[in-house]
């Protein structure tokens, strides 16, 4: 089975990816690799971000690689916390960003939210992007136990629940991520013909 390193050291993240892709490639993370570099993320876009964590892996593990890089972005604040979404609320973390969302949205109407993801892909010395987006809303408190990151308070269009409330089979269906990689597999699997 051929291997693809995943440019991260989010685990989360690296279950929700070796589910989509199992039987087909042996996905490694940074760790699997023995990568340490906290790998900074100086762009202004995902896709400069993504490309980022792709150029730096592949210029220095000679690997085929991917990654990602995503984020929330509310329409009532101006698309923020977007390309800042996992250091919003500084270091604090996942709850410290949730909670900062919600403060600023605080007496807010216009409740639209959306989350991308741009995957950046390097493999044999070519680099290819693709992006999955889905709308939705924020609810106002947290539900759900499930997920991380802001998926306690983002409702998808079209849900009565939210991300958090959802199994991990029920969001790689429909999320933003799985768009984005869905669209990964399927170059990856046109390669193959």
């Amino acid at each position: 089975m051929r291997e693809l390193v995943f440019a991260t050291n989010n685990q989360h993240k690296t279950v929700e990816v070796r589910q989509l892709l199992e039987g087909q490639y042996k996905i490694l993370n940074l760790g699997d690799i023995g990568c340490i570099t906290d790998i900074p993320e100086t762009g202004h876009t995902f896709a400069e971000n993504a490309a980022l964590k792709t150029s730096y892996v592949h210029l220095n593990y000679q690997m085929d690689c991917f990654a990602d890089d995503s984020g929330l972005e509310v329409e009532a604040l101006n698309n923020q916390p977007g390309i800042y979404s996992a250091r919003y609320a500084g270091t604090g973390g996942d709850m410290a960003n949730l909670q900062l969302v919600l403060k600023n949205m605080e007496g807010q109407a216009n409740r639209k939210a959306c989350f991308r993801t741009v995957v950046s892909l390097v493999q044999n010395n070519e680099n290819y992007l693709f992006e999955g987006v889905i709308n939705g809303t924020l609810r106002e408190e947290s539900a759900g136990v499930k997920g991380f990151g802001y998926d306690p308070i983002f409702q998808p269009d079209g849900y009565a629940i939210t991300f958090a409330e959802m199994s991990m089979q029920e969001k790689n269906e429909i999320s933003h991520r799985a768009q984005a990689m869905n669209k990964l597999i399927a170059f990856l699997k046109s390669l193959q013909v």
